[in-house]
């Protein structure tokens, strides 16, 4: 079918969300209320450079064109800035309608993403009941594991699987990444493991989210862990042994900010 022959077959509820991040730029397409495409792209300096970039990665791969959508609904720390958005929500507010669309029992989310953390407690309708963020601060991101991860020259695949091998683990009592890396180094320089400190810094920042979502937490038996650092599996199995709890995490985790814009968009065009 020729692209012009495809936008004749476009039905009217065609709808998108666009969640812009610091780190990444996600874009999530439905059609007929179910999901059709999704694209992450980095941001850079630029939110709406970022959104011009990923609006061509969809004209090439869907072909759709912003104008071809009957709602298009923005989140994110950039969402002021993105153009021709139908309206802007919160990026609290989008996770908690995606986490509700896809686990329609969840009561907990735990968002952690490049630049901070947020703990999310919902309703049976998926509206936040209570929400808390973390500081201003590196410590328990995303960020922070990168950082920590090159202090051992490994991408974050490898930090993971070493932060798996590990029987034990090390105290890393630092919050502060600074700090965190002066005590890391010393460990290292007296000859312990390397697997045993990576599990230690995935424990401190496990524990450092529990101690924000310690009052959500209470009595519940499952969370879901959304978030593009919910892809790190020494991450979820970190939630799950300082929390207790069993912590689902999406098929993709990094863009159920944007599916939950998308909802939205879906809900405005109805």
């Amino acid at each position: 079918m020729s692209q012009a022959a495809s936008k004749l077959a476009l039905p009217m509820n065609l709808v998108a969300g666009i969640d812009s991040g610091s780190t990444t730029t996600k874009f999530v397409l439905l059609r007929e209320g179910e999901i059709e495409a999704s694209y992450v792209v980095p941001t850079g300096a630029n939110s709406r450079g970022a959104q011009r970039k990923v609006m061509e990665v969809v004209k090439k791969s869907s072909c759709v064109e912003q104008g071809d959508l009957k709602a298009f609904v923005a989140t994110g720390y950039g969402r002021h800035n993105i153009e021709g958005a139908t309206k802007q929500v919160s990026e609290i507010t989008c996770q908690a309608k995606a986490i509700n669309w896809l686990y329609p029992s969840a009561r907990v989310i735990i968002d952690i993403g490049g630049q901070d953390f947020k703990i999310i407690e919902i309703d049976a309708k998926g509206h936040v009941a209570h929400f808390a963020m973390n500081e201003k601060c590196a410590a328990g991101t995303g960020r922070y594991l990168e950082l920590m991860a090159g202090v051992f020259a490994m991408n974050l695949d490898e930090f993971s699987l070493a932060a798996g091998s590990a029987q034990k683990s090390v105290e890393i009592s630092s919050f502060c990444s600074v700090f965190a890396e002066t005590e890391v180094v010393g460990h290292i320089a007296r000859g312990t493991e390397e697997h045993e400190v990576v599990a230690g810094i995935y424990n401190a920042v496990a524990k450092r989210v529990c101690s924000l979502a310690k009052r959500h937490l209470a009595g519940k038996s499952e969370v879901v862990f959304a978030g593009g650092v919910a892809k790190n599996s020494g991450m979820v199995s970190a939630l799950e042994r300082i929390s207790g709890c069993a912590v689902l995490v999406p098929p993709q985790p990094q863009i159920t900010g944007a599916l939950g814009a998308a909802l939205f968009a879906r809900d405005a065009a109805k």
